[in-house]
């Protein structure tokens, strides 16, 4: 592994755009608090497959491999959305995290005072939320079997959802590990009264948590977890799932908590010695691609979020995030978090206004 090369793979639609932003706020760190930083621009999604007809080019997949981390944008398009899935631009992340065996995505619901009224939810409702999913993503029904098949005149399709225990395992640990480093707890989302692959979760979560008594461990379906991120957000403190409804999850915690699925941050992290992936966890836009309206906020937090786990340097990943926080409670806003009274910026303008404010803490 090369300990100070960071891949950067633009992507698709407004990925190049929030990038770009992440990537100032990167450079900008490595000034501020002297890193070790090499960033090296990467083929990868939709423009992959336009020029060499597949979405994650080994050159990319061996640069990523020996890499400390990526730096990911948004990946599809609707010129895209009738190829088979193998051959979507999002099978460029989805490839990555299989090929590197990157398995705990982490996703933060972190609602900022200065974005309460972007959230349908009223404000006594977000104090004090902090939340963060835990997904498994290397596994699941997103990679299990899949088929299509027509018997006469009906047409029948499936997906299989497929654990095994080593999978649940490592990433229970994780949420343990994390969880004593936060409020103690770990809410375990399954649906084991219905799914099989859900009462494995159950036994491996409840055999992982032996090892770590100090921390406060209970169970819930994924319904009824749904409404509780409504109902009572505060009650949460880490979420460990499995892939598709980590996913579901973490997309409705971004609206109905946080406001914007655009602000929301993601790390994805194996063992120590594996390469880590940090990207939004919003789609492509691809309508507003390339007018400077794109919100760069999701991208510019994972960038803090590389420092802090791929770097372990907490002093630059704060530095990045209070900047974030300054800059909104000034007022600026892009497109999509606009309201009234607040001062509209573009996407650059957003990402040199940040980096403007940021300082050794």
């Amino acid at each position: 592994m090369n300990e100070n090369k960071v891949i950067i793979l633009p992507g698709d639609g407004i990925g190049p755009e929030v990038v770009a932003e992440a990537v100032k706020a990167l450079k900008k760190a490595v000034s501020l608090f002297g890193l070790e930083m090499v960033m090296q621009e990467m083929l990868a999604g939709g423009e992959a497959l336009d020029k060499l007809d597949v979405p994650l080019p080994d050159d990319t997949l061996q640069a990523c491999r020996k890499a400390r981390a990526v730096l990911h944008g948004t990946f599809g398009g609707p010129q895209w959305e009738d190829f088979p899935l193998s051959k979507r631009p999002l099978a460029a992340l989805l490839n990555l995290r299989k090929e590197l065996d990157v398995y705990a995505n982490l996703r933060y619901a972190r609602p900022l005072p200065s974005l309460f009224d972007k959230a349908p939810l009223k404000p006594e409702y977000l104090a004090n939320v902090d939340i963060l999913i835990i997904r498994e993503v290397t596994s699941g029904i997103y990679f299990g079997p899949k088929e299509r098949r027509t018997l006469g005149r009906s047409t029948r399709a499936s997906d299989t959802m497929v654990y095994a225990d080593f999978e649940i395992e490592r990433a229970a640990r994780r949420a343990f590990e994390i969880a004593r480093t936060r409020k103690g707890k770990v809410t375990c989302v399954d649906k084991a009264n219905v799914l099989e692959s859900s009462r494995l979760w159950r036994k491996i979560t409840r055999d992982v948590h032996r090892e770590y008594s100090d921390v406060e461990l209970d169970f819930m379906y994924v319904d009824v977890c749904a409404m509780q991120l409504v109902l009572n957000p505060a009650n949460f403190d880490v979420i460990l799932t499995s892939n598709i409804f980590g996913d579901i999850l973490s997309d409705e915690a971004s609206a109905v908590l946080v406001g914007s699925v655009g602000v929301l941050p993601s790390a994805t992290l194996g063992e120590e010695e594996k390469t880590s992936l940090f990207g939004p966890i919003h789609g492509p836009v691809n309508e507003i691609a390339g007018q400077n309206k794109a919100n760069p906020l999701g991208t510019v937090l994972s960038a803090a979020l590389l420092l802090r786990f791929a770097w372990q340097n907490e002093e630059a990943a704060l530095s990045i995030e209070r900047a974030v926080e300054k800059v909104l409670e000034e007022g600026y806003r892009s497109t999509e978090l606009m309201s009234a009274g607040k001062k509209e910026v573009g996407t650059r303008e957003m990402g040199d206004l940040i980096v403007e404010r940021m300082t050794r803490t």
